[in-house]
């Protein structure tokens, strides 16, 4: 029809970054709320694999954010992190969100070798040294509300960077992380984190999130999500509030609506809370 109009994220924009380091190129996409900021700065979400739900997380930050007295959600910018491709999962994921390569996936279902891996922390490096200023000289941000988002391969990576860098964000939020992917990595990874803990305090916020029926899947993420929030409840005293939540039958791609809505629910009760 001659008056058909294309369909727009709200105050949302988006441009290409390079790092400066290794040249690769990411679509960064920003959400900024119509609301004036508070004295301290919006609260901030990094979002990985922005492709597939940079869209989601905005409207729902938008919808939650306009009713904080019934939500708890206040306005936020939302921030993905993406490729300028239409993949909703592009394969530069694999090398951005792995600690190492896999020595246990190897190849695609259909035979074909999986992507390079291995550069999660060129990519955390990425995030700190040029995104963060990036935003920050763009948008009104409070540093000491920075939360990010990730899930399966994101989630990996989000609990990469809990475990290596824990003063880098608030507030965690790992959905179905791949803890298969890089195994014996990611278990030293944690026992470091786990020692850091048991000498200083770290006040950092965790949700890990999983669908009902990733229950049974062979890689068992999803009992070692539940044991992971389980082991680190262990050091509250420490600042580390952990939770697991389970969402009744969801698998691993359809959880992300609820996860998404949840995890901006108890990044903001934990920030007003000050737990």
């Amino acid at each position: 029809m001659a008056d058909e109009k294309q369909i727009v994220i709200l105050r949302a924009a988006q441009w290409l970054m390079h790092s400066r380091k290794e040249g690769r190129k990411y679509r960064i996409m920003v959400s900024a709320p119509a609301e004036p900021p508070p004295a301290s700065g919006y609260p901030v979400f990094y979002v990985l694999d922005a492709n597939s739900v940079f869209g989601t997380m905005a409207e729902t930050a938008r919808l939650q954010g306009s009713c904080p007295h019934n939500t708890g959600v206040f306005p936020a910018v939302i921030v993905g992190i993406g490729y300028d491709k239409e993949d909703l999962f592009p394969p530069e994921r694999y090398y951005d969100y792995t600690p190492a390569t896999s020595t246990d996936y190897r190849f695609r279902p259909d035979g074909t070798p999986l992507p390079e891996q291995g550069g999660a922390a060129a990519f955390l490096r990425f995030l700190e040294e040029e995104l963060k200023p990036e935003i920050e000289a763009k948008y009104a941000v409070d540093r000491g509300k920075q939360a990010i988002f990730g899930h399966s391969l994101g989630g990996l990576f989000t609990l990469y960077t809990l475990f290596t860098r824990p003063e880098a964000f608030a507030c965690y939020i790992a959905g179905s992380p791949s803890f298969h992917w890089n195994k014996a990595m990611i278990s030293e990874a944690e026992e470091m984190f786990v020692n850091r803990l048991q000498r200083e305090a770290l006040n950092a916020k965790l949700l890990l999130g999983v669908g009902e029926l990733e229950r049974n899947h062979i890689s068992q993420n999803s009992k070692n999500a539940r044991r992971l929030a389980e082991r680190l409840s262990m050091f509250a005293s420490s600042g580390i509030l952990a939770r697991f939540k389970e969402f009744e039958g969801e698998g691993h791609i359809t959880v992300l609506p609820a996860l998404i809505s949840r995890a901006l629910q108890f990044a903001f009760h934990s920030w007003e809370s000050g737990r």
